[in-house]
This record gives C-alpha cells, structure tokens and sequence, in this order.
C-alpha cells in the first residue's frame, strides 16, 4: 500500500471490481466488472472530474446498453451505434466488450508509474481485447496501448471506437470544443429525426460547433476526418482555464464522432434530462450500425489471426498563455 507518488488500489464501486490509478494530479478510476468504463478522471488539486454521470448513475451491468449507460467513457467493439445483425451475430448497442467483465494485472507498481493490463474475449466475434493503462508520476495524464487480435481463421468485420463524454461538472454554456483546421465534417443524414434533433441537410458549416450552447439547443450528431496519423481535440473551459485534451492513433480511428446532447431531446432514453457531448474516436462511421460501416467500406476488417492495435491519451491541460499540459 503507498499513498504517494504514482499508486493503484483495487476496490469495489457498486458491488463492482474497479481500479483506481492516482498519482499527485489526477485520480482515475476504470470498471473492471463493467467493460472497463472511466467513471472518474479527476483533476485533484481543483477537485473537477472530466467524467459526466447521466442522471441514473451507475446501477450495476445490466445486458442493455442504455439501462446501464451512466456516462463517462466506454471501449466500443465490434458495433458502433444501435442494436443489429451481422453475419448471424445480434450486437447490442456499442455491443459487446462495453458489457462484459474485463480480466485485468497489476503490471508496474512503482512510484514513478503505474500501469495495469486489462483483457476480455469477445462472446459473439472471436476477438481478444488487451489494453494497458498508464499513469506516472507528475502527469496529469493518461495513456492507453491496445489490440484487438481475431482468434479465428476467417475476417472479422468491427467498429472499434472511444465513447468519451463531457457534461457536469466540466462542460457546460461557453465551453470550447478545439479541433485542428480542414478537417472534412460530414452530417448524419438519412436518419431518423429523434424529437429535437437539428439537421444540416448537407451544410454543417452553417452552425457554430466550437462552442458549447444554452441548455435546450437541439442537437447534432457529426463525423469528422482528416487527421493524419494523430488525432487530437482539446475541450476547455475558458472560464476556469482548465481543459483535457485527447490524442490518438488516427490511423487504426480516423473519424471522430461528435455527438450533442444539449436536454432538447425529450424522449427516450434522455427524457430532456442531459446536456453532454461526446468526442468519439472511432474506426469507421456512421452510427447506425456495423452493416452499414461494412457497405461504405469503412470497418474494420481483421484478417485471420491478425491484430489491430491503437493508442489514446488523455491530458489535463491549463491555460498559460496557449493550451498546455498540467503539471505539478
């Protein structure tokens, strides 16, 4: 047991194994029972958590995506987006590994750093996940390495993606979304038109996205991309001069998914109850389902016994003078 400098404790959130990763600056805190969701990621010395909770909370793991959903972040594979059928197989929403228990070691516990390696197997596609998680010592920081093997001898199609969202206490009115100039955005069209939901018809130039809005503003769902090698987003808070900024490997998730929930939204599952975004690192695109990423060719596709591997980080950054990285 250590107290100081980079630490791990293992403990029990809800009847749930959790893990918690601490170091001076930042406390952040992984469901190992629960498809190993960041439900804290907090700034210790301002006590502000990045983490949004939805306003049931967390209620254990039930098989439903939204019955379980208490916001934070998730690991999204092998669907992104609604429940469908692929290839004999019934996914859920983000099904499957965001459901299911992750196997997870202790495997660096010092005070520099502390870094524990987490793994599942996939119940209806033959896939093994492992991820390393990451934190030293005077880095408000974050870091994951990951792979996704297929374990059999034919191709798997998946969406792999981040499900990271913002809200309370972090972002609100007047919040900054930061991203990179020309990148290529493209709207969700052809979808469904939930109550309160705003479409672009082919013009999403026409609204200001880079500032977060008053409570009730509809809402948008986006796909961004043209990254390069590294993708990279900063949400800030002007006001508190505070912010996390999120890179990763555009190379294996060259479309961020840029998803609004500003409580304009009256039915289910929101109820007007939310104002979120989400900045979703993601494989492939649009959100309606893995077939659907299959016929516009942008799925994954991982060859018999093949790998697929990502990183991702995520930064607390302050503000002196530009956007850097908080540290002690």
């Amino acid at each position: 047991m250590r107290n100081w400098g980079a630490r791990v404790h293992e403990i029990r959130l809800q009847g749930l194994r959790a893990v918690v990763l601490e170091n001076e600056l930042l406390r952040v805190t992984i469901l190992a029972d629960k498809g190993t969701d960041v439900v804290e990621f907090n700034a210790k010395r301002e006590d502000l958590d990045f983490v949004w909770w939805t306003a049931d909370g967390l209620r254990g793991a039930p098989a439903d995506f939204f019955d379980g959903y208490e916001g934070g972040w998730q690991e999204v594979l092998p669907n992104g987006g609604p429940p469908v059928e692929h290839r004999g197989a019934r996914f859920d929403q983000h099904g499957e590994v965001a459901g299911l228990p992750w196997d997870y070691a202790i495997v660096e516990d010092t005070e520099e750093v502390v870094s524990v390696r987490f793994s599942v197997r996939a119940r209806r596609v033959p896939l093994h996940v492992v991820k390393t998680m990451t934190l030293r010592s005077g880095a408000a920081a974050l870091s994951i390495v990951e792979e996704a093997t297929n374990e059999s001898p034919v191709p798997i199609d998946a969406m792999w993606g981040h499900h990271l969202t913002f809200g309370r206490p972090f972002a609100g009115p007047g919040c900054e979304v930061r991203l990179p100039d020309g990148l290529d955005v493209h709207a969700h069209d052809g979808a469904v038109n939930p109550s309160g939901v705003r479409r672009l018809s082919g013009d999403p130039a026409a609204v200001d996205w880079s500032v977060l809005p008053e409570p009730g503003t509809p809402s948008e769902l986006l796909y961004l991309t043209g990254f390069g090698e590294v993708g990279q987003y900063d949400v800030v808070d002007p006001q508190r001069a505070l912010g996390l900024r999120v890179r990763w490997d555009a190379t294996t998730m060259p479309w961020l998914w840029f998803w609004q929930e500003f409580g304009a939204h009256r039915d289910y599952p929101w109820y007007g109850r939310n104002y979120n975004i989400g900045l979703e690192p993601f494989s492939s695109y649009p959100s309606n389902g893995l077939p659907d990423a299959v016929a516009n060719g942008t799925a994954l596709v991982i060859e018999p016994h093949g790998t697929v591997r990502n990183w991702l980080e995520a930064t607390v950054v302050v503000q002196d003078g530009d956007w850097k990285p908080m540290t002690r």
